[in-house]
């Protein structure tokens, strides 16, 4: 039986040019990892309460995204040395177990600490399922329908994270957030477990590989570092002032360290052209501000509907949906408009319409004005739509002879911003009982409207002419 399970499941590989079970369960721990990137932030008035979290809520999101942002160029270069289907495996195992234990946490200091292990096993994963997709493709059409359909599974995500969410935290509680991850997670390890890996690389090329690259763990602990005191200094700085000192001295120890590790190590987490680091630095910095005012935003809105305005769970979610909808339906688009118009101004022209969503959330919160804000959602979730995909192309086009660096560079910058942002916007806005909590988040729209406002005319900028005038 298993036998003609191999035969079927190769027939099937040679008829579409992929593996069908292996591409499911590796689009499905990719969906996964993302979704829990938002599918908790409509749990967390709930949570708060049953845990009595006070500041720590910030610290369910942010113990999950610090150690994602901090390790994936990391994992990335231990899954081109260890192999990435074993590095899949481990990863998505952690992530179960991990999840298992945010499910049972008896208090939030445990939740933190299941989250915080999430975060280990996703950066430990996510590297390599594009990698494991790509390398079980026999054909470069079958190649690019499987990574299509893994970026397509990445933007699904986030829409589906505040009404999933929703639906779970209302009917269930919010611990049915965490055990969803569960049957998900047993269903990608059969299809991986299930599919022999690839013989296109020898032991002896892997090996050679692995002698050529290495890992840089120095640089991966001070990142980690770095990254970790900033937002420690963020969330619980507030309360302490001598913390708030240690944590930047640390932070800005960490980062000198790092420059300096980076620049003498053979092995660098990041090696890209002198002519390159200019588009590329443009390119993630401007990433990095999209997920830090977009997550931050979408930390502070689901607090707003729930505590402020008294939205259930589930209706807090729908309303959000407007935003996320727009967002994966308009990848097709927006490549589209890169490929006549570049990809600086198309990122330039979803900057500019997510002002417009931004500044009518501002004007509608405190009411609330609901088909305003309702439509002012829509515009937001358009802007970042056209404007995700644009920038991304932007990094990849920076460095064309290393996509795996651009890649990693702008996934660790996405996952920093929106950790910072998470706990900017959770600083700023104070306590969601508070009386000032709608003003607060109605100020920090103003202020993210002003910095898209900013970054729109840096893509205007020549920050990579040959590039764009290439497209």
């Amino acid at each position: 039986m298993q036998h003609s399970d191999t035969e079927r499941m190769a027939r099937q590989s040679e008829t579409t040019g992929t593996n069908r079970p292996l591409t499911v369960g590796l689009c499905a721990g990719y969906f996964l990892v993302l979704l829990d990137v938002t599918v908790v932030n409509v749990a967390l008035p709930r949570l708060g309460v049953e845990l009595h979290a006070g500041s720590g809520l910030a610290w369910v999101v942010d113990a999950y995204t610090v150690p994602l942002a901090a390790l994936l160029l990391a994992a990335g270069a231990v899954g081109d040395r260890l192999g990435h289907r074993r590095l899949v495996l481990i990863g998505l195992a952690g992530f179960g177990i991990a999840s298992i234990g945010c499910a049972l946490s008896p208090t939030i200091a445990v939740l933190i600490a299941g989250r915080a292990l999430q975060g280990v096993a996703a950066a430990l994963m996510l590297p390599g399922t594009l990698a494991m997709l790509s390398e079980s493709a026999v054909t470069e059409q079958a190649r690019a329908r499987v990574i299509g359909l893994w970026a397509a599974v990445g933007g699904a995500a986030l829409p589906a994270g505040p009404v999933v969410g929703g639906l779970l935290v209302q009917a269930v509680g919010w611990r049915a957030v965490f055990w969803l991850g569960v049957p998900v997670i047993i269903a990608a390890l059969a299809a991986v477990l299930a599919s022999a890996p690839r013989t296109g690389r020898t032991a002896d090329t892997v090996a050679h590989g692995s002698h050529e690259r290495g890992v840089d763990w120095a640089g991966a602990a001070l990142l980690a570092v770095s990254l970790g005191c900033v937002v420690t200094a963020i969330i619980q700085g507030h309360s302490s002032t001598v913390l708030d000192g240690v944590m930047v001295a640390v932070a800005v120890c960490a980062a000198f360290a790092l420059w300096l590790v980076e620049r003498r190590t053979p092995r660098p987490l990041l090696r890209v052209p002198s002519a390159a680091r200019r588009p590329l630095a443009v390119a993630c910095g401007i990433a990095a501000v999209m997920n830090l005012c977009c997550q931050g935003t979408l930390f502070v809105l689901t607090q707003v509907f729930q505590v402020v305005h008294g939205l259930g769970p589930l209706a807090a979610g729908m309303v959000m949906l407007p935003a996320m909808v727009p967002m994966p339906a308009l990848g097709t688009a927006s490549g589209r408009l890169t490929s006549r118009f570049g990809p600086w101004r198309t990122s330039a022209s979803g900057l500019l319409v997510a002002v417009v969503g931004f500044l009518g959330m501002a004007l509608s919160l405190d009411g609330p004005n609901y088909p305003v804000l309702l439509g002012s959602l829509v515009v937001w979730g358009g802007g970042i739509g056209v404007l995700a995909p644009g920038i991304v192309t932007a990094g990849m086009r920076a460095v064309p002879g290393s996509p795996g660096a651009a890649s990693g560079a702008g996934n660790t910058a996405r996952q920093a911003g929106g950790a910072m942002g998470v706990a900017l916007f959770g600083a700023v806005a104070g306590p969601p009982a508070g009386s000032s909590f709608a003003h607060q988040v109605g100020i920090l729209m103003w202020v993210c409207a002003t910095v898209f406002l900013l970054a729109a005319v840096v893509c205007f900028l020549p920050a990579d002419p040959p590039q764009e005038r290439q497209a």
